[in-house]
């Protein structure tokens, strides 16, 4: 099992930017599919960025498209989930999640990922 350690949440501005970190202990993040999830009240947890294995493919939801980055250090051991010109409606727990399958998919349901963060509070005010 991957433990997973998110860090960066915060309460940030209409426009502003915030960064999301999340270190996988006990496995090397490039042996991983990860993917940042967010859940607001209410709401179904939903992806917003995965990152296959390979570190080549990566996924987005329409509602982030061309605002959120997920990129990968493997010297850090990290993931990282960088919010830029966040809106209101971003306003969630976000979780990071991990899966060491072989698949060479991406995956943006939940169901692949075994692994899951403790969620970090996300709030952007109007």
């Amino acid at each position: 099992q991957v433990q997973l350690v998110e860090s960066g949440g915060g309460l940030v501005q209409t426009g502003g930017s915030l960064t999301l970190s999340c270190a996988p202990s006990g496995r090397a993040v490039d042996s991983l599919h990860m993917a940042w999830f967010r859940q607001a009240p209410g709401k179904e947890r939903e992806c917003v960025a995965a990152l296959s294995r390979s570190g080549f493919r990566t996924w987005y939801a329409d509602a982030v498209k061309g605002r959120f980055t997920i990129s990968r250090e493997d010297g850090l051991n990290t993931v990282f989930l960088h919010m830029n010109r966040m809106e209101p409606e971003d306003t969630a727990v976000y979780y990071c999640a991990a899966s060491a399958s072989p698949s060479t998919l991406i995956f943006t349901a939940p169901a692949p990922y075994t692994d899951w963060g403790q969620g970090t509070q996300v709030t952007v005010s109007s």
